[in-house]
């Protein structure tokens, strides 16, 4: 199959976005939950062998690499938000072809016997939409298998600052899987806690894996821009302590941070 590579024009929120993955060189290093989840969805797949795979937010590639490995398709279509990443992905898939741009807005084909998707819907601005875009591009009894998080995903951040994506609720999925049609539909939840030195280090771990607090690149009620002081800083610090602290292993003061995903399996009649 020839390869090509195609894109598509962003907002400036989906800009931003991308800058923060593409500023983001060790994420696969830090992003070890992200990668516990896409073992999770490949084990998911209910058919080793398909006609035509569409992964929507491929990323580094963490579960494209594991499909490439294990699964058998005749076609292949890898999007993704940030033009960096297409050298990427084309190297572990030289036969897919790479389709750079917002999945919300950018035509992904139709007919796909699975659509997949790895810790990437939460960042549409009309996350729960991905079902019903789903249902059109799926073929007669294609799988729809994605994973996103919980509104309890990152709770400690949300609680001290006020910010964080707009994350539906499980009841909410259900409803917009029902909505589109599909059946046989399996939601679960998995919770982590991370445990970190100090709440800067918790920053740290964000900002590696490709997530801020800035205002541009998440939703919340406040129409303000969060920006990061001094002041609000070490009062961030000072809060994470007194709310969020407990004892590692060894008995040593750490602070934890929560991921909460949700894994979602469906099917289109």
């Amino acid at each position: 199959m020839k390869t090509r590579t195609t894109s598509s024009s962003l907002t400036s929120r989906k800009q931003t976005i991308a800058q923060h993955f593409a500023n983001a060189n060790d994420y696969d290093q830090h992003a070890s939950i992200q990668r516990q989840v896409c073992q999770t969805l490949l084990s998911s797949i209910a058919d080793t062998k398909q006609n035509s795979i569409l992964e929507v937010g491929a990323g580094t590639g963490q579960l494209t690499r594991l499909m490439a490995m294990q699964i058998d398709s005749s076609q292949w279509t890898i999007n993704e938000l940030c033009a960096k990443q297409a050298p990427t992905l084309q190297a572990i898939l030289p036969p897919a072809t790479i389709r750079i741009g917002d999945a919300e807005t950018m035509d992904l084909g139709e007919n796909h016997s699975l659509i997949i998707s790895a810790n990437a819907i939460q960042w549409f601005d009309n996350p729960l939409s991905f079902v019903a875009q789903s249902a059109q591009r799926l073929q007669s009894r294609g799988q729809l298998l994605f994973s996103t998080f919980t509104p309890d995903n990152f709770l400690q951040i949300k609680a001290l600052t006020g910010q964080g994506l707009n994350y539906p609720d499980i009841d909410k999925w259900q409803c917009a899987l029902v909505d589109a049609g599909f059946e046989n539909i399996e939601l679960s939840t998995q919770r982590f806690d991370l445990l970190f030195p100090t709440p800067y280090a918790i920053l740290k771990h964000m900002k590696l894996t490709g997530v801020s607090t800035n205002q541009t690149q998440v939703q919340s009620n406040n129409t303000q821009t969060f920006i990061w002081t001094k002041s609000r800083l070490q009062q961030f610090e000072s809060d994470y302590w007194q709310h969020f602290s407990m004892q590692d292993e060894e008995g040593q003061p750490c602070v934890n941070l929560t991921y909460e995903v949700l894994t979602v399996s469906s099917f289109k009649p």
